[in-house]
């Protein structure tokens, strides 16, 4: 069996990560409070040892560690009606905080705790038959989830080179925002996520937003309607390793067919349909309708626009079989917005088992060059304070060095070009074939 460890780090990751284990649980048919199988359906068993373990009598554990360097979240997760699944040991936390200060999650507060997060992970990963890789999930706006989540990567890169990383990573949003070094936190934590980890799904809070002001129709969206929507994303994507299907992929291969380069491994992610609650029982799309939505600029979950820029390559998991793969073939064959010198550059998936409440889902996972505007608003940011040298002070006393900020930004501002090169690229080899034809 092909399993996953998960890993959730800091306060956002762990409420983010907490969700995605609600999500699951309910669609394996798993009792929260005991643990053991109530679905009807055998194939919710089938493979449900990718993200599970079982112990006696029929009890299924999740193979997760949760961690914080505090410890208010993690008690908020015991005390929750889904707190008594997981095992005690799988809660790693200290008693200090990161104060949304990288370095301490970094190099100080976070490097005390790791070694205990280490220990736990080891323990997970001997137990499992075939070890595919690990998922995250994190923030990159604070100190924890940046900080300690960065180095735990690191760590993992050095001590399981050979398995696949992937990660749900929360990024500042310009609008939805209260913390004013945010940006330091994110190019710092871009430095690794370049060149420690294999696929990088990009989320922020403005983009979540609104999804659910505008497509979900709710007036004053909560972070409990937020990490729904994220949570929704993270069960679809493993859909197909989780349940049975027509065509089945995995981490690895989805690193295959998405990643064209090593170092462009950043993805926008969306998901259809996305219908108002109160809408739901009077509509129900068609395979195209979702298909179309499911390419809708508005769907992304990330604050950029794809329209400005092209796609390398796509991925689309359907969690349904009645999707006529003539009809995806016909609109992606269509679609401009695909440069032409990937060819097959759309990977088809498909799960025979619906989200709950659904008859048909699709998981959209996009690598576009637009993702470039979530970085520059990074970038930008991050020179303006950088240049004046501002809160830099607290990330020297933590032992920090003002290099390594020259190399972040340095290393991103690389990223940047390389997204841009994609673009100008398609557009050169377009001349060029036009030359060669007027010739």
């Amino acid at each position: 069996m092909r399993e996953i460890v998960h890993i959730q780090v800091g306060h956002c990751g762990n409420q983010i990560g907490t969700k995605f284990w609600e999500t699951i649980t309910n669609e394996h048919g798993i009792a929260p409070t005991t643990g053991r199988s109530d679905g009807e359906n055998d194939m919710q068993l089938e493979r449900i040892n990718v993200y599970f373990n079982e112990a006696r009598a029929g009890r299924f554990i999740p193979r997760s560690i949760l961690t914080d360097l505090e410890p208010g979240i993690i008690d908020s997760v015991k005390s929750g009606p889904y707190g008594q699944m997981f095992k005690p040991d799988s809660f790693v936390y200290g008693q200090t905080s990161a104060g949304n200060n990288w370095a301490k999650g970094h190099y100080t507060e976070g490097a005390e705790l790791i070694e205990s997060v280490l220990d736990v992970l080891r323990k997970e990963v001997e137990s499992c038959d075939c070890l595919q890789g690990f998922q995250m999930a994190h923030s990159l706006g604070g100190g924890t989830g940046s900080g300690m989540g960065t180095l735990l990567i690191s760590k993992i890169k050095e001590e399981y080179p050979d398995k696949m990383m992937m990660t749900f990573s929360v990024f500042p949003s310009p609008k939805v925002s209260d913390i004013a070094v945010e940006t330091y936190s994110a190019a710092l934590s871009m430095h690794h996520l370049i060149e420690n980890v294999h696929e990088v799904m990009c989320v922020d809070n403005e983009a979540l937003y609104n999804i659910c002001s505008s497509s979900l129709n709710i007036t004053s969206p909560t972070f409990e309607d937020l990490n729904h929507l994220v949570s929704t994303v993270m069960s679809d994507v493993t859909s197909c390793l989780r349940f049975p299907g027509i065509v089945n992929t995995d981490l690895r291969k989805l690193a295959v067919n998405l990643v064209p380069f090593p170092r462009l491994h950043f993805f926008l992610i969306g998901f259809a349909p996305l219908i108002p609650r109160g809408s739901q029982i009077y509509k129900a799309l068609t395979g195209l309708e979702i298909i179309q939505q499911m390419f809708d600029s508005k769907n992304m979950m990330a604050a950029c626009d794809p329209r400005n820029g092209r796609y390398l390559t796509a991925a689309a998991i359907f969690r349904t079989n009645q999707v006529d793969p003539e009809i995806l073939n016909a609109i992606y064959n269509s679609n401009s917005r695909f440069i032409e010198w990937i060819p097959d550059s759309v990977t088809t998936s498909f799960c025979d088992i619906p989200p709950r409440g659904l008859k048909r889902a699709a998981t959209f996972i996009g690598n576009s060059t637009a993702i470039q505007e979530v970085f520059k608003r990074v970038s930008d940011q991050f020179t303006v304070m950088f240049r004046k040298k501002a809160f830099l002070h607290w990330y020297t006393q933590e032992g920090m060095d003002e290099m390594e900020f020259t190399e972040a930004e340095s290393n991103l501002n690389d990223l940047i070009c390389e997204y841009q090169g994609g673009s100008e690229c398609d557009l050169d080899m377009d001349e060029e074939w036009a030359a060669e034809e007027g010739a």
